[in-house]
């Protein structure tokens, strides 16, 4: 059977790490499915570019800022010169709702993905987390959404310190003081812009989970981790796969409540008294998305397989035990791969096999 292309976003695998190199090898992991990766890249340097062994072809894609426009030509193009994209797995927060607003061309064009609806998406930001909470009846953290930087003098009175400071897309910083959260909220706004969420800091083990909802308000399949080791990033940088039925049923009253369509990471505290609480809910998959492949349960294989239009059953087993630790490697390329991407805008097989 001739390889399916399937396109994949979020190829800066730093000490920040995006989750596409993670999702790419969880689908070189499925030799079943049979696919050619197409690596989706904002610049020339992000390291996945050059894992030759993970990604088959190459192309840099507009920032989202740049327009829908701009980023609808892009993929028509690719679309072609790959001879068909069959799907695509966007895996970043901000791109994602450029590629839900361009769904329907996606499909016209034969492109298949899995994601969530808009109003999904902004159902689980955390701007509305509370709401979400209510209508789950899972329990989060008190919260604040700011419009302003007034609040945070008197905050105080209604919710300790310490607090966390979120973006409303990304960054979190603890602030002990008031003066530690006024700044932090500058450089959030600096960064993402208005609002910015205040939230009651929970203390605890921090659990996450990678899960794929059907649409429908079913789990296709779920694998929960602890994080065993933490950067100064407060990223996971090892974490061991557990079996929690607390996790697997506040994922499951996740998916009844909001009939989430596609991946995402639900990021849980658990706290010194034994209460779980949501942080977070992530739209899409996390950076360590690739322990479900190793734990037994390849949750980007079975979201390729569903943007293709295939069945899939619902998986509930996967190896408890079994862990992540992320390293760091030089990948070794030429100044001429740099050259081709930068100057071309793409590396694709014909071009590597003529050199």
């Amino acid at each position: 059977m001739k390889p399916r292309a399937i396109a994949v976003t979020g190829l800066n695998a730093t000490d920040n790490p995006g989750p596409g190199v993670s999702v790419l090898r969880a689908l070189r992991a499925a030799p079943e499915l049979a696919v050619r990766t197409v690596g989706l890249a904002y610049d020339a340097l992000e390291p996945g570019v050059y894992a030759k062994d993970l990604v088959d072809d190459v192309f840099m894609i507009p920032y989202p800022k740049e327009g829908l426009e701009a980023l609808s030509e892009r993929i028509r193009y690719i679309h072609e010169r790959v001879g068909g994209l069959a799907a695509i797995i966007p895996t970043l927060d901000a791109e994602l709702p450029s590629y839900i607003t361009l769904e329907p061309m996606l499909t016209e064009l034969g492109i298949g993905t899995f994601m969530p609806s808009r109003a999904q998406f902004e159902l689980r930001s955390k701007a509305h987390l509370i709401e979400l909470g209510r209508k789950a009846g899972i329990t989060v953290p008190q919260a604040r959404i700011l419009g302003d930087v007034a609040p945070l003098y008197d905050i105080h009175r209604e919710m300790p310190f310490p607090l966390v400071i979120k973006g409303l897309y990304y960054g979190a910083t603890i602030a002990r003081a008031v003066d530690d959260a006024v700044q932090a909220f500058q450089r959030s706004v600096a960064a993402w812009g208005l609002p910015v969420i205040a939230q009651e800091f929970v203390e605890g083990d921090e659990y996450d989970v990678v899960a794929v909802g059907d649409g429908e308000g079913g789990l296709v399949g779920a694998v929960s981790m602890r994080k065993t080791y933490l950067t100064d990033k407060g990223k996971g940088w090892a974490g061991i796969a557990v079996k929690d039925p607390h996790l697997l049923e506040m994922t499951e009253r996740f998916m009844s409540a909001s009939k989430w369509r596609g991946p995402c990471e639900i990021e849980v505290m658990k706290a010194r008294d034994g209460r779980y609480y949501l942080m977070e809910i992530n739209p899409r998959f996390p950076a360590w998305t690739f322990l479900s492949a190793g734990a037994g349960m390849n949750l980007p294989e079975a979201v390729a397989r569903l943007a293709m239009g295939e069945k899939v059953a619902p998986m509930r087993d996967f190896q408890a035990g079994t862990m992540f630790v992320r390293i760091a490697i030089d990948q070794i390329a030429t100044l001429e791969d740099l050259q081709t991407i930068t100057t071309a805008g793409e590396r694709t097989r014909g071009e590597e096999s003529e050199r």
